[in-house]
C-alpha cells in the first residue's frame, strides 16, 4: 500500500467517524496517565466507571500516595490485575513528586521512564495531552491497520513504524483514534462487519476473503 491510499483510507474514516476521539475520561494529562495505565487488558467503559470516583478523592499524585497499596488495589480491583496496577501507579507517582514537581512530563521518553508507562501508554498521553505526534498501537490499531494493509507486521513495534512510514506525521494521532473507532464499531475480532464497512475497496482483508 502507499501513502497515496494510506490517506485516502483515513479520509474516508474521518467521514464515518467525525466524533473519533479518545474514549477515556480524564480532565489533565495526570488523569489521562492514571486511566490509560488502569487500561491496560480492560476496557474504556470499566476504566471510566473506577476514575469517577477515583480522581475525585485522589486528584493529585500524593494522594495516590497517601492513599497507599491497599486501599488502591481495592479501588481498582474491577480494572484486573489490581495489584500490579496499583503498584506501577504508586511508583509512577512517586516519581512525578520527586522529579518533576508532580506533573506529568511531555516527552515520550521520561514517560517511559515511569513505572507502567510502555510505548503505547506513553503515545497515548504525548498525544493526546500535549500535541505530540505519535501513533499508539493497541489490540485494535494493530488488527485494523494489519488488516487494511497499512501494515503488515507480527509485532506492535513493527506495526507503528509502518504506520509512521505510510501516513503524513501530522495525522499520526487522528489515525490512532480512527483505527480504534474503526475496531470497536465495525472490525471486530472474531465477526467483523465487513458487509457495512466503508473501506471494502481498500481493504486487503476483505479482497482476500471475499
Amino acid at each position: 500500500m502507499n501513502q497515496v491510499e494510506g490517506e485516502k483510507i483515513l479520509d474516508i474514516l474521518e467521514e464515518t467517524f467525525p466524533d473519533a476521539r479518545p474514549e477515556l475520561v480524564a480532565s489533565n494529562p495526570f488523569e489521562m496517565l492514571i486511566a490509560t495505565i488502569l487500561s491496560a487488558q480492560c476496557t474504556d467503559v470499566r476504566v471510566n466507571k473506577v476514575t469517577e470516583g477515583l480522581f475525585k478523592d485522589c486528584p493529585s499524585p500524593q494522594d495516590f500516595l497517601d492513599l497507599g497499596q491497599e486501599k488502591l488495589e481495592e479501588k481498582i480491583r474491577s480494572c484486573g490485575f489490581y495489584k500490579n496496577k496499583a503498584k506501577n501507579i504508586l511508583g509512577a507517582c512517586e516519581i512525578l513528586v520527586a522529579d518533576y514537581d508532580s506533573k506529568v512530563p511531555e516527552t515520550i521518553e521520561d514517560l517511559m521512564s515511569l513505572p507502567g508507562v510502555g510505548k503505547k501508554t506513553a503515545n497515548v498521553v504525548a498525544s493526546t495531552c500535549f500535541g505530540v505526534d505519535a501513533i499508539a498501537v493497541d489490540t485494535h490499531v494493530f488488527r485494523t491497520s494489519n488488516r487494511l494493509g497499512l501494515a503488515k507486521a507480527k509485532t506492535v513495534e513493527e506495526t507503528e513504524r509502518q504506520l509512521q512510514e505510510i501516513l503524513p506525521k501530522n495525522r499520526w494521532t487522528k489515525a490512532h483514534h480512527l483505527l480504534i473507532f474503526l475496531g470497536r464499531r465495525i472490525c471486530a475480532s472474531r465477526k467483523p462487519k465487513c458487509e457495512i464497512c466503508p473501506l471494502q475497496d481498500h481493504c486487503r482483508y476483505y479482497q482476500n476473503t471475499n
